[in-house]
């Protein structure tokens, strides 16, 4: 029997003025992967797919119309949270690639090891030990 790789569920999305320098800073600095790609006529990234172990985040540019580009023209910036195996090696990836640094690595009271970044455009990314079970 093949097995097939299981869809994330939940997949959050986002909207960047400059997604290509998101997608760079995204895959530099946090270590996601480029699944998917696609731009439009005008070059701007109407939908990309980037992935960390199991987990997906969908981005595309501001401005390439739609019904997701038009409800989302107000909206502030979002969070996102990624967990990771060693935290403190991931943060030190991170520094070293110029991010914000928000908060360093940090053991929280509910038992996770945690840092906290602001990417390119004001977006919070959280990455940390804490691992949330869901029943399936």
């Amino acid at each position: 029997m093949i097995s097939m790789p299981q869809s994330p569920s939940i997949v959050p999305t986002l909207l960047y003025t400059d997604a290509k320098a998101a997608i760079q800073q995204l895959t530099e600095a946090f270590g996601l992967t480029r699944a998917a790609v696609y731009e439009n006529d005008e070059g701007q990234v109407a939908h990309a797919e980037l992935t960390y172990g199991n987990g997906m985040v969908m981005l595309g540019s501001k401005g390439h119309g739609g019904a997701f580009d038009e409800a989302s023209a107000d909206a502030g910036p979002s969070s996102v949270y990624i967990r990771v195996d060693d935290v403190d090696a991931h943060h030190k990836r991170a520094a070293e690639s110029g991010v914000e640094i928000l908060m360093p690595p940090t053991d929280q009271d509910y038992g996770s090891r945690d840092y906290m970044t602001r990417d390119l455009e004001g977006n919070i990314w959280s990455f940390g030990t804490y691992a949330p079970q869901v029943e399936g």
